[in-house]
């Protein structure tokens, strides 16, 4: 399935069309949102509460926003470090996507912390960029196909029983004992919300003088060898990142491509997001300066065939700390998101925990 043509083409699709169904006066419980975040949460929702109806709002299509584009390398922390009660993101990652049936071509190896400096002795990675990098320390990580995540959380909540509506998105809310949701197919009425649009709509959550919208780029070269990859660092198949700057990071794919990410492109709105496109601009420039970085880290890299060329948004606040709290207008309403590019386990695990709270059943944390 398609994404959006001017976020460039990913190497992987999303592969799920939600059931058209009529649009309901009410419910129990709406998430706004089709994200890792959405589609976990919904689907927690109907397996705790089966009895509850609830409905989820996607403003295109699955998969057309952050969870989509993203680059998946899943980490255990937060983009701030360790967060006050937290707990096993990964650990508990595992657990939810076994509870719901979903496979994502998880694989969680380790990740490699790059630096420039203090390497560890048997670092497999030494590469030229900006002086030596090599990894300095490794840490809980791996890696996911978002295409089948995506995938695979929309079947999970569409088989619980969640209703699922695409091209859905929520243009207006307002606060009262229930909260009124204007939608593009009409208005709804819900008891408790979900909001969980990271990046979009940052006016409706409540974000929009705590946080911000960016782009952020990522390349994939042809298939490599087993002995490129054992020349360049790869053969562990560990994802990783830099530690300092220039920002690199990156993993492999199934085929042995490698993917490669860096550079931001900021944004005074996030509506530049609808209108952004990366053979233009910033972002073309920062695609050329990527490419090139990529050719120069190792002569088995020099001539590599770069295929696929794609961005995608993420939001964060000035804090770097997610944002998991009660909306500012209503206690009738969460607000998740914000995970400043460490969203890919967080998400499904926090989306989830959102889901308990909505229930009554687990307390948010305190991260402000």
């Amino acid at each position: 399935m398609s994404g959006n043509k001017n976020w460039g083409r990913r190497p992987w699709t999303v592969e799920f069309r939600a059931t058209p169904r009529a649009l309901p006066a009410a419910m129990d419980f709406a998430v706004v949102g089709g994200g890792f975040t959405g589609l976990a949460a919904a689907a927690w929702l109907k397996r705790l509460a089966p009895e509850k109806s609830v409905a989820l709002f996607e403003a295109g299509q699955f998969g057309a926003g952050s969870s989509g584009y993203t680059g998946g390398v899943a980490l255990a922390e937060s983009a701030a470090g360790e967060l006050e009660g937290l707990g096993d993101v990964l650990g508990g990652y595992q657990k939810i996507l076994q509870e719901l049936e979903v496979e994502g071509e998880v694989s969680l190896p380790g990740a490699y912390e790059l630096g420039r400096a203090a390497p560890l002795e048997n670092s497999p990675i030494r590469w030229r960029d900006s002086g030596e990098l090599c990894a300095v320390k490794e840490v809980p990580g791996g890696t996911i196909n978002p295409g089948k995540m995506v995938s695979g959380l929309a079947r999970a909540a569409e088989r619980t029983g969640a209703m699922l509506f695409e091209e859905g998105g929520v243009e207006e809310a307002r606060f009262a004992r229930e909260v009124e949701l204007r939608t593009k197919s009409g208005v709804v009425q819900a008891g408790k919300v979900l909001f969980a649009t990271n990046a979009f709509a940052l006016e409706m959550t409540g974000l929009n003088e705590r946080a911000g919208a960016a782009f952020t780029l990522a390349v994939a070269t042809q298939s490599l060898t087993d002995d490129q990859l054992q020349k360049i660092g790869l053969a562990e198949r560990k994802p990783f990142y830099t530690v300092d700057l220039p920002y690199l990071w990156g993993r492999l794919l199934a085929e042995n491509q490698v993917v490669f990410g860096s550079g931001l492109v900021f944004l005074q709105d996030w509506r530049e997001l609808g209108t952004l496109d990366i053979e233009r601009g910033e972002a073309a420039g920062l695609f050329t300066q990527l490419e090139r970085r990529v050719h120069g880290l190792h002569p088995a890299l020099k001539d590599v065939e770069i295929t696929h060329r794609w961005g995608g948004p993420i939001c964060m606040t000035w804090e770097w700390k997610p944002v998991f709290e009660r909306h500012p207008a209503s206690e009738n309403a969460i607000v998740l998101g914000a995970y400043s590019g460490h969203g890919v386990a967080q998400s499904v695990y926090l989306g989830c925990w959102a889901a308990e709270a909505i229930l009554g059943r687990r307390a948010l944390p305190d991260w402000k």
